[in-house]
């Protein structure tokens, strides 16, 4: 069996108002070109809830009511229900939005065919190191549901970009690295050790920072005093001491990118994602570079199943009736 940990869709009404590739709207067609690959099941969500990933000056994704997410997540829990052999799903989550946003969002979440979070790395410019987001990180470790960080459709670490391609792909990979990293340093897994937390697009850069993300904790060339108008970090250990509690996807189409991941965090949080949709054509390109690995056969097992299978708590799933 593989499992997809990264894919999306989009309901009729989303595909009708908003400029999208259309793939996110052909689920049977994902199923089946997943299936001839050999991936069985699919996570999928969307990281604007109902809104639109492209930048659009008249959209505000995180102005979406609590009506308007519950009819789209009872849409994406029908979507699973009716393919319960192949998907399971996300809940849309703003960290920013509120009681009344993170009660229905937790409401959602007690559907079967739920099995975490996903949330954006940044928020109106805003990251995730945000105190303002404690009561969110304090639910999904309530819960003991991963929290899967996926960049923004207009990420902060993408100001000054106006091309769309340039936003996608660099704009929005800047955004997870910046965004991981600064749910570290903002202690969320120091205040609550079982916090699951999973890096779209490869970890952006991550396997590259650790000795980057401890000078931040400790700046020795500026001295003893620190450089001016810095925050105390509430961590109490080196930040790369906690890159080992983060878990991260394949979503990236190097295959050296992947070998850098395996060498840095090992292979037993890494899990097979391809984007797809919108990214057709990632899957076998995905697990061939999986395949290529040099790492034991029961690793690359791992990262194509178990891996996933832990985490998001899988059991086999039911045939389709």
């Amino acid at each position: 069996m593989t499992i997809d940990v990264h894919g999306h869709i989009s309901p009729p009404e989303a595909l009708a108002r908003f400029p999208m590739p259309r793939s996110l709207g052909d689920v049977e067609g994902m199923i089946e070109r997943k299936l001839a690959l050999g991936v069985e099941l699919t996570i999928v969500g969307s990281p604007v809830g109902a809104g639109a990933m492209v930048p659009l000056p008249a959209v505000d994704n995180y102005a979406q009511t609590e009506d308007e997410l519950r009819r789209f997540h009872d849409w994406l829990a029908k979507t699973v229900a009716d393919h319960p052999q192949h998907l399971r799903a996300l809940v849309y989550a703003n960290p920013f939005g509120g009681t009344r946003h993170l009660d229905a969002a937790a409401d959602t979440l007690s559907g079967s065919e739920f099995v975490g979070f996903i949330v954006n790395t940044s928020v109106r410019g805003r990251y995730l190191d945000d105190p303002r987001a404690a009561d969110f990180f304090a639910l999904a470790a309530e819960r003991d549901v991963p929290v899967v960080l996926h960049a923004p459709a207009q990420p902060a670490a993408a100001g000054g970009l106006s091309d769309p391609r340039l936003v996608e792909q660099l704009g929005r990979w800047s955004d997870v690295t910046l965004g991981v990293a600064c749910c570290i340093l903002g202690g969320w897994l120091e205040r609550h050790p079982d916090l699951k937390l999973v890096a779209t697009a490869g970890g952006g850069a991550l396997s590259l920072l650790a000795e980057r993300l401890d000078v931040i904790h400790a700046p020795q060339h500026w001295g003893a005093g620190g450089p001016p108008n810095q925050r105390q970090l509430p961590i109490s250990r080196p930040p790369s001491d906690y890159l080992d509690r983060i878990w991260m996807d394949t979503a990236s189409p190097s295959p050296r990118a992947l070998a850098v991941n395996a060498a840095a965090f090992g292979t037993d949080r890494l899990m097979f994602g391809t984007d797809s949709p919108p990214l057709v054509g990632t899957v076998g390109p995905g697990l061939a570079a999986i395949d290529a690995l040099d790492v034991p056969d029961s690793a690359k097992q791992a990262i194509r199943h178990g891996n996933a299978a832990r985490l998001f708590g899988l059991a086999e799933p039911q045939e389709e009736t």
